[in-house]
Order: structure tokens, then C-alpha cells, then sequence
């Protein structure tokens, strides 16, 4: 039996549920690894606006960089995803929701001056970790032969 008040349908619907992971998925870790083999540093599952509360999956703050790696599923990939057959109201308005949420977050990132990069995973972890290098690098401010970063005025 469910737990009194839970929405899933059976306890093993809800074990299901609550095995599935919001953070370091597969591949996130892979593009995770790649990035960092190139020297970059950044925040894992971290709000890019302290006032707003969605967290990017890489956040890289000096170069105003937010990194999201979508699931198929979850975020409705125009490839990959399939309308569910149990319960396919809850679970496409669901999806539904989350696209406009995304939409939204790019929207509120973009007016703070932050470049967004959004992934699917079932991308290639290398092309991914390449573009997210490419954008972080082309942010940074210019260096000085002696390594210093160049005065802003």
C-alpha cells in the first residue's frame, strides 16, 4: 500500500520514483569529467542567481556560464521522447510543465547576462564538454604575458 496522501500508485511505483536521480546522472558525470580534464573548475548542482531557486547542473560563475544536461524523458526531447501510456495526463503535463519551466530559466539567466548552454544526454559527452570549454574560454577576460587577467576599468 502507498503511504496515506502519496500520489503514487503502488509501493513499488514510489521506490521506482524515488530512484530516479536529479543530479549526477551518467551523463553529467561523464561531461563533469571531460570539463575538468581541461582545467576548468565549477559548481555542481548549483543556483546561478542566488534569487532564483533552479539549480544548473554546471555553474560556472566568474564567466556568468550555466551548463543544463537534460534527460530525454523528463524535458520532452523532440527525439527521443514518448508520451507515456499509464497515466498520460499527470505525466505529459508534467513534462509540459518542466519545458516551460527550462524556457523560463533561460529567459531569467539570459536577462542577468548568462550564457546558457542546454544539453540532451543522449549527446555526445565529448562534443558537449568541447562546446561548454569553447564558451567558458571565449568569456574569459583577456590574459597578460605574465598570466595576470587584463584591468577592467
Amino acid at each position: 500500500m502507498p503511504p496515506e496522501g502519496s500520489w503514487a500508485s503502488s509501493a513499488a511505483r514510489r521506490r521506482n520514483m524515488q530512484a530516479i536521480r536529479s543530479r549526477d546522472t551518467t551523463p553529467e558525470r561523464l561531461v563533469r569529467r571531460l570539463v575538468h580534464a581541461q582545467g576548468l573548475r565549477y559548481r555542481v548542482a548549483a543556483r546561478p542567481l542566488s534569487d532564483l531557486r533552479r539549480t544548473a547542473d554546471m555553474v560556472f560563475r566568474p564567466t556568468k556560464v550555466a551548463v543544463f544536461i537534460d534527460g530525454c524523458y523528463w524535458h520532452g526531447c523532440p527525439q527521443h521522447y514518448v508520451p507515456p501510456k499509464t497515466n498520460p495526463g499527470y505525466w505529459s503535463d508534467k513534462v509540459a510543465r518542466n519545458i516551460a519551466r527550462d524556457r523560463d530559466t533561460d529567459e531569467r539567466l539570459r536577462a542577468a547576462d548568462w550564457l546558457v548552454l542546454r544539453f540532451w544526454e543522449h549527446e555526445s559527452a565529448d562534443e558537449c564538454s568541447e562546446s561548454i570549454c569553447q564558451a567558458v574560454n571565449s568569456r574569459r577576460p583577456p590574459r597578460l604575458s605574465d598570466g595576470s587577467e587584463t584591468p577592467t576599468a
